[in-house]
């Protein structure tokens, strides 16, 4: 295939930036998206110019770092997987294709394609830690019986690989169903509840903090999510968000 990318340049967080063209050819349907990233840059390197800077690391779909918005979409025109699992014949040959960073407030721009997303990390410190009293021997796993609804509800949550892409499809860059699925994972399980209260009191404050917006249930990022996250997730967080408040 050959391709037209419009790619966003951006120096460094306090630059401007703006879109450049690039025609790449050759490029086969089998590849996966970063790899013809990966070609686009080594044609740029040998030429001497300055690569694109993108996120990447396990390229299996398991990180979450490569976030990049393509052709308007979180992760690009797939669904079910991130950037690194999306692959070319999702494209046509002559097709021209536009890569952004996600963009939020609380996600600034690096440099070109990177984004800054610690204020997930801050938000997952918030909540703190788990107390289990295992009176000086480690408890068994499975000493402690756990409905299987609720087991995986729990491991439906904990999926979210906090790649950021409800944030970025959202119209409010809100993080709600990262949150809420951070959230979800412990307070389905009884070694969650001890500092239930306290940690999604403090989580939904760190989120707050970090700049986030709000909520408008229009669903937009369970259709992005990469790992299928349910807005159920969202209202079980606002409900123990509020019985928090209220003692209940």
């Amino acid at each position: 295939m050959n391709l037209t990318l419009k790619i966003w340049r951006q120096k460094s967080s306090k630059d401007k930036g703006g879109f450049v063209e690039y025609k790449i050819a050759d490029i086969s349907e089998h590849m996966s998206f970063l790899e013809m990233m990966d070609v686009l840059n080594e044609e740029l390197i040998t030429k001497g110019e300055e690569p694109v800077v993108f996120d990447h690391d396990c390229r299996e779909g398991i990180c979450g770092s490569c976030s990049m918005f393509i052709n308007g979409e979180a992760h690009g025109p797939d669904r079910g997987v991130t950037t690194c699992q999306l692959h070319m014949r999702k494209f046509k040959d002559g097709d021209k294709i536009t890569i952004e960073p996600f963009r939020a407030k609380a996600f600034p721009v690096i440099k070109d394609l990177m984004v800054d997303r610690s204020s997930f990390d801050r938000i997952q410190q918030a909540g703190g830690f788990i107390s289990v009293n295992t009176s000086g021997n480690t408890t068994d796993a499975n000493a402690i019986l756990i409905p299987k609804e609720d087991a995986d509800l729990a491991m439906d949550a904990a999926t979210c690989i906090g790649c950021g892409a409800c944030v970025a499809t959202c119209k409010n860059s809100s993080a709600m169903l990262f949150v809420g699925a951070k959230v979800s994972q412990y307070a389905l399980l009884p070694q969650g509840k001890v500092e239930g209260k306290e940690r999604v009191k403090n989580m939904v404050a760190q989120m707050d903090l970090e700049g986030f917006g709000n909520c408008t249930n229009t669903g937009a990022c369970e259709v992005e999510c990469p790992k299928g996250i349910s807005l159920d997730n969202i209202a079980r967080m606002n409900r123990n968000y509020v019985g928090s408040i209220f003692g209940s």
